[in-house]
Formats: C-alpha cells, structure tokens, sequence
C-alpha cells in the first residue's frame, strides 16, 4: 500500500470509504469534515492506495497539546494485511515530528474489534469521560 496525502480528487472515494466501513452518523456531513481538514493541517490527512485504488483513509491533527486521529478507515477487503497499523504508523511519526507528546483516540464502547486493534498498536484506555457540543450543525 501506498500511504500519501489526501487529493481532491480523492473526495468521493473517501466518503464511500467511511460509508463501507460504517464511519458516517447522520449528524456529520463528511464532505464538510473532509473540507474543514483541508483548512487546518491538510499534510494530516492520508489516504492508501493499492494498485491505484483508494483502499484506505486516516485524518489526524494536533492543537499544541494533544495529537487526535479521526477517520482510520480500511477497506473490508483490505482488512488483515496492517493497513491500517501502516497508516497510524505513519501519524504518529508524522505527529511526533512535530512534537506531539501524546495521541488520543475516540472509539465508540461498542465497536469492540476496533478497541481491540487499538490495544494491539499499545493504546490504553484513559480514565477519562468524553463530551461533545455541536458549535455548528452540519444540516
């Protein structure tokens, strides 16, 4: 797989993407999440490529404190070959370099399989409770 930045051109392929791997929720446009990350740290935002096709996606970004990752998606085809450890390998280095000392990742309690990559990539759950307020609705 080859890991490079997000083109515009990707777009399309990208939010099939999210929709096969279940990403999408119905309160966020992802063409506006995808427009919004273009305006800040467009270099965070990669996408994996496999024999030209558009496989797999990744969105990360850091505010001075804290490092956050958004958007790991992994074709279901694709599912098993460490694309998607690739692609959080990738951020983290790219995160670190910018001095990052530490990353977080927001995972659903549900979605079991997904904590479970995590764990396997050395992420632990925190001790921390998170909350949300919408500033500007995606309607």
């Amino acid at each position: 797989m080859e890991i490079r930045p997000y083109r515009a051109a990707d777009e399309a392929a990208v939010v099939d993407l999210w929709t096969e791997c279940g990403l999408l929720r119905s309160w966020n446009d992802p063409r506006k999440d995808i427009r919004r990350k273009l305006s800040v740290q467009p270099g965070l935002f990669l996408v994996g490529t496999l024999d030209g096709a558009l496989v797999a996606s990744v969105m990360a970004g850091f505010e001075g404190h804290r490092g956050w990752v958004n958007y790991l998606a992994v074709a279901d085809k694709c599912r098993g070959r460490g694309f998607g450890r690739l692609l959080m390998e990738r951020a983290e280095q790219d995160l670190k370099a910018m001095g990052c000392p530490k990353l977080n990742i927001q995972v659903r309690t549900s979605n079991a399989e997904v904590l479970k990559f995590y764990e396997r990539l050395g992420y632990t759950r925190d001790e921390t409770v998170t909350l949300g307020k919408r500033l500007i609705p995606d309607e």
